[in-house]
C-alpha cells in the first residue's frame, strides 16, 4: 500500500488458536540442520507431491503453458490462435490458414523471486504469510524441476538479497527450499524492496525461461517497469500472498499497532469509519497491483492464510490448462 494506507501489524489483531490441517508447516527454526526444519520440509514435500502429481501430464509441460521456442508441426488455424504464428507457406500451398506450432525447450530454467520482507512475517489465520512463501516455492519447484530442468532463487528481505544459482536435481531443490525457509528476518524498521529483487533477476541476462515472483505486493508499485522488462524475455507468474488483515481490520476497539517496515508504533481506536477507510484503501491497492501485473502479462495465483493453499494451486494450474492460449488474467477470487 501507499504510505498513507500503510498496514499496521500486531498479533493482538487476532491469531489462530489451532493450526488448520490445510495450513503449510511452520518454518521458524532458523537453523539449516535443525531436525524440526527437516521434518517440516519433508511434510511439505509429501503434501505437494501427493496433491500435484496428477496435475501435470508429461515432463515438459510447463506450469504456464506457453508457445515454446522451437518450430514444430503446422496445423489448421483455430479462432484464438496467435496470428504471429501463421505459417504462410503452408497456408499458400493448401489455401487454408495454418499456424506453426512451437515446441518447448527440453530444459526449462525457472527463477523464483521470494519476497521475505517484514510484512510477510505476519499471519492471523492458519499460518504466517512467510510460511506460504515457502509453500509456494515448493509447489513451483515440484511443478517445474523434472526432466533435468533447472531452478534458482533470489530471496530478498530488504536488508539483504540472497542469490541461489539455478541447478537441477532433487538435492539442489531441497537445499534451495531449506535456504529460503531459514532466511533471517529483516531487522525492525527495514522496508522491503521488491523492485531491487526483480532487477537482480535481470542481470546477468539469462536464457528464456519462467520467472515467478512471490510477494504480498504491499508497498509502492515501483516495480512495474522492471517486471515488464522481465516479461519481454521470460514467461511470468505472480504469486500473491495475503492475510485477512491485509484486507480489513477487525472490530477490536483500542489497539496498539506496530509497522515493522517503518519501525513506527501507534495507538488506534478501530472505529467503523477507520475500518471502512482501511478496507477501501486495501481494495484500491489490490486493484492497482492487479492492473500492473496484468499489464506485464503475469497471471496471478492468490494464496491466503485462511484458505487451503494447495487447493488454490491445483485450481490455478487446471484453469491455465483449460485456458491454454488465452490472455493472462487472474483466477476468479473465491
Amino acid at each position: 500500500m501507499t504510505d498513507d494506507a500503510a498496514p499496521w501489524w500486531r498479533r493482538s489483531l487476532g491469531g489462530p488458536t489451532q493450526r488448520p490441517s490445510h495450513a503449510p508447516p511452520s518454518f521458524h527454526s532458523g537453523e539449516l540442520n535443525d531436525p524440526r526444519l527437516s521434518a517440516a520440509l519433508r511434510t511439505l514435500e509429501l503434501t505437494v507431491r501427493r496433491k500435484l502429481d496428477g496435475v501435470l501430464h508429461g515432463e515438459h509441460l510447463g506450469l504456464i503453458p506457453g508457445p515454446g521456442s522451437e518450430p514444430g508441426d503446422a496445423r489448421l488455424y483455430q479462432p484464438g490462435d496467435d496470428v504471429r504464428q501463421m505459417d504462410w507457406s503452408v497456408t499458400a500451398r493448401t489455401t487454408h490458414p495454418h499456424v506453426r506450432q512451437m515446441v518447448a525447450d527440453r530444459e526449462l530454467e525457472t527463477w523464483l523471486v521470494a519476497d521475505l520482507s517484514a510484512s510477510l512475517d505476519f499471519g492471523t489465520a492458519g499460518c504466517e504469510k512467510r510460511d506460504l512463501v515457502v509453500a509456494a516455492a515448493a509447489a513451483v519447484t515440484h511443478l517445474t524441476s523434472g526432466g533435468g530442468n533447472r531452478i534458482g532463487a533470489i530471496v530478498a528481505t530488504g536488508h539483504q538479497t540472497i542469490r541461489i544459482p539455478a541447478r537441477s536435481g532433487r538435492t539442489h531443490a531441497q537445499s534451495m527450499l531449506r535456504k529460503i525457509a531459514t532466511t533471517p528476518h529483516a531487522p525492525d524498521g527495514v522496508r522491503g524492496d521488491l523492485k531491487s529483487a526483480i532487477e537482480a533477476l535481470r542481470r546477468p541476462q539469462r536464457k528464456r525461461g519462467l520467472a515467478v515472483v512471490i510477494s504480498d505486493f504491499l508497498g509502492p508499485i515501483d516495480w512495474r517497469r522492471s517486471l515488464r522488462a522481465i516479461s519481454a524475455r521470460h514467461d511470468l507468474l505472480a504469486v500473491e500472498v495475503l492475510d485477512p488483515r491485509d484486507l480489513e481490520l477487525p472490530d477490536v476497539g483500542d489497539v496498539v499497532l506496530h509497522d515493522p517496515e517503518s519501525g513506527r508504533t501507534r495507538e488506534f481506536t478501530v472505529s467503523p469509519q477507520l475500518r471502512a477507510d482501511f478496507a477501501e484503501a486495501a481494495a484500491r491497492h489490490r486493484e492497482q497491483v492487479e492492473q500492473s501485473l496484468r499489464s506485464c502479462g503475469a497471471p496471478v495465483l492468490t494464496l491466503r492464510t485462511d484458505r487451503d493453499w494447495i487447493t488454490d494451486v491445483v485450481r490455478f494450474v487446471s484453469t491455465r490448462r483449460h485456458n491454454f492460449g488465452a490472455p493472462a488474467n487472474r483466477v476468479p477470487r473465491q
